[in-house]
């Protein structure tokens, strides 16, 4: 009872403070890499500095347990090169809830977001029909324009006969991807990182890969047509889905990035990664898109 009011006594305002911080972070950690790789690097890392503490504490094993110890500060250094990506996306969270001049770039794209939605929509419907394949990412708060400093710059105004013209077969613009920022075609040709995710089925091509990869750094909305079958997808926050026909792909891009047209089309869709997988369903239960 003694001690138990000592460690009371010993509990100030500062201290549960500095404890409710450190949990913050290791949850905000945990949070973070809950579906990634990472998860289960550190599943096992755990399992086996806990076993290796473990084993060499109850066999008193001098050698094990000098190894241990001198191998957290090992470990404390590889953390930044093995959660490289983690670390970059929760930096880039963190610059987007706090970036002040991140507000006109917002506006305009909820104030282009119709315009974006049908230009892209028809582009789209007219590429499906001609046989061509495009990838349009369409650029929101994160800035995109280091993908653009390496692209064909055009700061065109966006329309579907432009998107048609840069993705036509014999068009040397047609390799890479379009960027859209507001309602312009900033540049074409860009080369965009390919997502390293393994879930992604084998078939999946290069297209659809890049699409995956600049959401998962970045808080783009991908279009993609594929050349082979026609098919259209969108992709927001490293999560693809398949569009059943281009004629609906305006009503799901208005969810996304601007605001709907009319009252049935009014669906409230949540921020981070459940956005698609919200779309998809309030779109089926409207009759519009099916899995």
């Amino acid at each position: 009872m003694q001690q138990a009011l000592w460690l009371l006594g010993k509990v100030t305002p500062l201290a549960v403070l500095d404890i409710a911080l450190v949990t913050l972070v290791i949850y905000g950690f945990l949070v973070l890499i809950r579906g990634t790789q990472a998860d289960q690097l550190v599943r096992g890392a755990l399992i086996l500095l806990l076993a290796t503490g473990l084993l060499g504490s109850w066999l008193n094993l001098t050698m094990l347990n000098w190894l241990v110890q001198n191998s957290l500060p090992a470990v404390l250094v590889t953390l930044p090169v093995v959660f490289q990506p983690e670390l970059r996306r929760v930096l880039e969270q963190l610059g987007r809830t706090g970036n002040i001049l991140a507000g006109p770039r917002l506006r305009v794209t909820a104030h282009h977001g119709m315009t974006v939605a049908d230009e892209v929509a028809k582009a789209c419907q007219m590429l499906v029909d001609r046989g061509y394949g495009a990838l349009i990412v369409i650029e929101r708060v994160t800035g995109l324009e280091e993908y653009v400093q390496s692209a064909t710059r055009l700061d065109a105004i966006l329309s579907a006969d432009l998107l048609n013209q840069v993705f036509f077969k014999g068009s040397p613009l047609h390799d890479g991807a379009a960027l859209v920022r507001g309602d312009r075609v900033v540049a074409a040709r860009c080369l965009l990182p390919l997502s390293e995710n393994h879930d992604l089925a084998p078939d999946v091509g290069t297209r659809h890969r890049a699409a995956v990869g600049i959401t998962e750094s970045t808080d783009a909305v991908c279009v993609v047509v594929s050349e082979e079958t026609g098919a259209v997808s969108i992709c927001e926050h490293g999560r693809i889905q398949r569009i059943p026909d281009a004629s609906h792909l305006a009503s799901a891009l208005l969810l996304l990035i601007g605001s709907p047209r009319t009252t049935d089309d009014a669906v409230q869709v949540p921020s981070g990664t459940a956005r698609v997988d919200s779309l998809i369903s309030q779109l089926s239960s409207l009759g519009k898109v099916t899995r």
